[in-house]
């Protein structure tokens, strides 16, 4: 049996693994941190592997690991190892990560490497109940369910509370359908509805939103302290008020101005509490939920006795009024005391002093008798027909008894203060208004993911079993209060009519004091929960640093607690403290909860409808059509409960959103929006593919070829103005450039390219897109630009060109060549040409031309090109004062009157203004100067041919002697392509002399005489000279017209089909725009582009 021995091998190119850190590298797209300049996060290697940052986890073993790279099973895939990392090393990192909550950056940051190795990291342990559950039902009942339910129900009716509970509670539930879906697709860090927005609907809707439910927890903060001050002075110590009323109309304005002092000491004393330490806030919210929750049994416990039991709590009602139970001691207008029947306080109240038959009494005092009734009647006592229906008040309406028999009298104003009377006037959009709160605070088991063994399981259920909880109990509520207490006791909204008791304690068991002093603790506990969660939202945000003026709210103390966020919540929350009332600020926050509810459902039908393949929640149980019925809900309670409230939400929204897009978030976070601009741009693409733009429709749509110096910095940046100035933002705009080289060696440097065209581009405010290629020859780049740029029907219709100077002085004709090679590509692919000469002496975007004309010299009609151009440039501030004119040519057969007044009609009909000019060219003989001129264009034409030649037979002579096998080459060397070709400079090569090179040597410097004479002797070609006498004699018109115009534009005529006279094609040009300071030679794409009809 044969053996074997394993010998180790060292492998010579570990060493130079040693550095690589494939997925070490780390991702902060979804940490809320920077990454400033995405270029810098992809490299090459030189062959075409480029690293980019991992969409993975952050492992911090992979240099350890670094074996793993040399798995013999996977040799083939070694090389690139460390940008594609192996199934078992990521699946090996995946199962050790654990999430780390939004805000611990700086506690990671504190402590040092060798503590952190020392210390264990606490796995999250909370299940469904303790970790979502009972925290959304403290959140969820609240201020009002104590304080403002039985009002709701006494003035809005059974019927119509159910429906207000209903709405606002399917909205939640809704809403909270769309969360679980999000909050199950992939980890969702602490940072709850922000974090789950931005990262679904990106930055801008991020931050807006974010705001929003800042904005929203920091008045629940205060709503909830106005809650326990309104309980802590009404009901508990009603003597410790500090201002008084000194009328009976004047109480309103004591109360709120007690309510502000308290209110403000409170709020100061809270936020001492939470600056201290948050862990005595979440040591004691288990203390708050128990009052909750022992304040709800004792309502139904109440609730049940009051069938056999009821309360002890008879109300005064003078005719069908409500009287105010405190003002007086019995009931009755006459008391008897012995066999005497003396007057009550009552009487005394309503009549002037005297005798009771002679006194002064209030008229409807005296028509109306005293009686009264049971304020709780129970549960059996069928009070609940009363109640089903509405009985909305206006602000001082008295309380009244539909069923007792009143005589109308008109009483006297002293009096008003003895009865029980609305303080506010009521609709159901108020109503709906002041309930919603209630129903907010679902969140709070998706601000908790970060504790949970389980979120993805734990969120759904936990919050939905919450809302279905606090919904039963809403519910329920609502038929309880209006089947056991008395209507008018319902609609008094502080317990006046039962001596200053809470309403809903009334028909509490065993005493009013425990709902009286478990609301006052729940209500305290919200309040410090809402002042705990709104800083720490205020820091995620300004942490993610989409908002530049928060970003000081980010810093902290050194435990990372957010003391400038506490500041700032603290004083807002005083501005909703100042108002004083907790019917005024519940509206405020509604508007701000509904706001961000409404993009939560957003964020889902959006990822729902776009199917993007990371949207994979393990929530099942979700519908984009519900998500849509959520937003619509959350649409309309907003202008139910009050429109201008949510025009003004809106309005704040909408500002931060448009802030944070013209500061320019540069996060990249996977959100939905991006996913449907893409949905949309697809569908507009396809839609565009149908045809051709009708003409009315056609704009340029350009494509800017710019040229690039060794630095890569643009040499001609004005050419990017010009084309911001025509198209002032609208249409397509490309900006392409070639590099010279091979891609894969180059591909760093066209990056960087792109960087500095789009930098370039930013300064000169073009709006469009960048696209750089990497050629082997320019010319090649030029035509791939030309052909591959643009996607379906959003393609270039016009290229634009800077004209290639010097080309006169210099020796290599590929400037000129590649020019002209561009020319005749826009001609085949159908293209308009623009060409700006002196483009350097263009305006600027700052400059302004407040007089002056654009002349148009319209020589052939080229689709209508030049007519459009001055018209788009004059949209543009720049040139928007300059006049235009338009001139045309008329031969010696031509009518010019004629021509004038069809040419005025024409642009009539076009309805362009502009003046009119028909220029007469007479014909002439062909000047001397012409035929010089030509003569110098040909001879300058062929010398330079005979110099490259003999410069090829030198190097073919070199080459000869390097190379036996080059005669291949011989045949191309006087192509074109070799021209393109940048050649090195020949070695020296010693040449050994014969005889027969020698006489040929000398054979050629006799020659170059004669090469002279036939220059001297060469007579011009006759097309060449009709040509340049054509280019003489526009010059000549155009400079005389148009010498001190602030642009002329003029057709550009089109390259010679025979190529060997393409240097004269140039030096047409040149003597065509010869004199004038700022030219645009246009050239038209073979279609028209301007119409005379509607």
């Amino acid at each position: 049996m044969p053996h074997f021995t394993v010998v180790p091998v060292k492998d010579r190119a570990q060493s130079s693994y040693d550095s690589l850190e494939g997925v070490n590298w780390v991702d902060y797209r979804d940490t809320g941190q920077d990454y400033h300049d995405h270029q810098d996060t992809v490299s090459s290697d030189g062959h075409g592997n480029h690293k980019e940052d991992s969409p993975f986890l952050n492992s911090a073993d992979a240099a350890s690991k670094k074996n793993d790279f040399y798995d013999r099973n996977l040799a083939l895939f070694e090389e690139e190892l460390d940008i594609r990392p192996k199934v078992s090393s990521l699946l090996s990192r995946l199962v050790n990560y654990t999430n780390i909550t939004q805000g611990a950056k700086e506690h990671e940051e504190e402590e040092s490497t060798e503590a952190s190795r020392r210390k264990t990291p606490k796995s999250p342990n909370m299940g469904t109940l303790m970790g979502v559950y009972l925290p959304c039902l403290q959140n969820i009942f609240g201020v009002i369910l104590f304080l403002r339910l039985t009002w709701i129900v006494g003035m809005a009716g059974i019927m119509q509370s159910l429906l207000i509970v209903l709405m606002c509670c399917s909205c939640t539930m809704l809403t909270a359908i769309s969360m679980s879906a999000i909050a199950t697709n992939g980890v969702v860090p602490a940072g709850g509805a922000y974090f789950m927005i931005s990262r679904s609907l990106g930055p801008e809707f991020g931050g807006a939103v974010g705001l929003c439910f800042y904005l929203g927890t920091t008045f629940a903060s205060a709503m909830y302290i106005l809650g326990a001050i309104e309980i802590f002075l009404k009901y508990l110590v009603p003597q410790a008020a500090i201002f008084h009323t000194t009328n009976s109309l004047g109480g309103d304005s004591a109360m709120l101005n007690n309510m502000r002092v308290y209110g403000s000491i409170c709020l100061t004393l809270m936020a001492v509490v939470v600056f201290v330490g948050v862990k005595y806030v979440n040591k004691l919210a288990s203390l708050f939920l128990a009052c909750v929750i022992i304040s709800i049994v004792s309502i139904y416990a109440g609730a049940i006795k009051s069938m056999t039991h009821p309360p002890e709590f008879p109300i005064c009602m003078l005719g069908n009024r409500t009287l105010v139970r405190d003002r007086f001691d019995v009931c009755a207008k006459t008391v008897t005391e012995g066999n005497i029947t003396m007057p009550s306080q009552l009487w005394d109240t309503f009549c002037q002093s005297g005798n009771m038959s002679s006194a002064q009494c209030d008229d409807y005092f005296i028509q109306n008798n005293v009686t009264e009734i049971q304020g709780i009647p129970g549960l059996g006592s069928g009070i609940i027909r009363e109640n089903m229906w509405g009985n909305y008040l206006q602000k001082g309406e008295i309380l009244e008894k539909a069923g007792l028999q009143s005589v109308d009298a008109h009483g006297a104003m002293d009096n008003f203060g003895m009865y029980v009377s609305a303080d506010i006037a009521t609709s159901f959009t108020l109503l709906v208004g002041i309930f919603f709160p209630s129903a907010t605070g679902i969140m709070a088991g998706s601000n908790r993911s970060g504790d949970l063994r389980d979120a993805q399981k734990s969120i759904p259920v936990g919050t939905i079993l919450a809302i279905t909880t606090t919904s039963l109990v809403y519910l329920s509520s609502v038929v309880l209060f209006g089947s056991c207490i008395e209507g008018v006791v319902l609609r008094d909204k502080f317990g006046d009519a039962v001596r200053k008791n809470l309403v809903v304690g009334t028909l509490s068991w065993p005493s009013p004091w425990v709902i009286v002093i478990g609301s006052f603790f729940s209500t305290v506990g919200a309040g410090l929960q809402s002042l705990t969660g709104a800083p720490r939202l205020l820091q995620a945000i300004a942490k993610d640093n989409i908002i530049p003026f928060l970003r000081v709210f980010g810093h902290g103390k050194t435990n990372g607690e957010p003391t400038w966020a506490l500041l700032l919540t603290g004083l807002i929350a005083e501005l909703g403290i100042l108002i004083a009332s907790l019917d005024m600020v519940a509206p405020i926050l509604s508007m701000f909860f509904l706001m961000c509810y409404l993009f939560v459902n957003l964020a889902c039908a959006v990822q729902t409808l776009l199917r993007t393949p990371n949207w994979r929640p393990r929530f099942k149980y979700y519908h984009w059509a519900l998500s849509f019925l959520g937003m619509s809900m959350c649409l309309a309670l907003m202008f139910i409960s009050s429109w201008y409230y949510a025009i003004v939400a809106m309005g704040i929204a909408g500002m931060i959103y448009k802030y944070i897009e013209y500061q320019g978030a540069e996060k990249e976070w996977g959100d939905g929006i991006r996913g449907l601009s893409l949905s949309a741009a697809r569908y507009a693409l396809l839609r565009l593919e149908v045809g051709p733009p009708h003409t009315k429709n056609w704009r340029p749509q350009l494509l800017v070829l710019l040229k690039l110096d060794e630095d890569l910095h643009v040499k001609y940046p004005r050419l990017l103005t010009f084309a911001s100035q025509l198209k002032a933002g609208k249409g397509l705009t490309i900006v392409g450039s070639v590099i010279q080289g091979n891609f894969l060696d180059s591909y760093g440097e066209m990056q960087a390219a792109e960087q500095a065209i789009k930098n370039m581009m930013e300064i000169e405010r073009v709006k469009g897109f960048c696209q750089v290629v990497v050629a082997s020859k320019v010319r090649e780049g030029v035509v791939h630009l030309i052909q591959s740029c643009g996607l379906g029907g959003m393609k270039h219709n016009t290229v634009v060109m800077g004209w290639p100077y010097g080309w006169r002085q210099s020796e290599d004709p590929r400037a000129w060549k590649t020019f002209i090679n561009t020319v005749r590509c826009t001609t085949a692919a159908h293209l308009a040409l623009m060409v700006p000469k002196n483009v350097s002496f263009y305006p600027s975007n700052h400059e302004r031309f407040t007089d002056g004309s654009i002349d148009v010299w319209w020589i052939v009609h080229d689709g209508g090109m030049l007519m459009l151009l001055p018209f788009l440039l004059k949209q543009h501030k720049v040139w928007r004062k300059c006049k235009m004119r338009i001139f045309t040519v008329a031969q010696m057969d031509d009518n010019s009157i004629q021509m004038k007044k069809d040419l005025a009609t024409f642009l009539y009909q076009l309805r362009i203004e502009a003046e009119v000019e028909v220029v007469e060219m007479h014909d002439s003989d062909i000047s001397a100067y012409t035929y010089e001129r030509t003569l110098m264009m040909e001879q300058r034409s062929q010398m330079l041919r005979q110099m490259r030649l003999s410069s090829a037979e030198r190097q073919r002579e070199a080459q000869l002697v390097k190379d036996r096998h080059s005669l291949v080459r011989m045949g191309s060397l006087y192509s074109d392509e070799e021209e393109e070709v940048v050649e090195a400079p020949p070695e020296k090569v010693q040449m050994t002399w014969t005889r027969e090179k020698c006489e040929a040597e000398r054979r050629n410097r006799n020659n170059a005489p004669e090469n002279f004479r036939e220059l001297m002797s060469l007579k011009p070609d006759q097309s060449n000279v009709r040509r340049m006498h054509t280019a003489v004699k526009l010059n000549e018109v155009i400079v005389n017209r148009s010498h001190d115009a602030r642009l002329v534009l003029l057709n550009m005529p089109g390259p010679p089909r025979n190529t060997e006279g393409d240097e004269n094609y140039m030096e047409f040009l040149e003597v065509l725009t010869e004199g004038l300071e700022r030219v645009l030679l246009v050239r038209g794409g073979g279609r028209e582009v301007i119409t005379i009809y509607s």
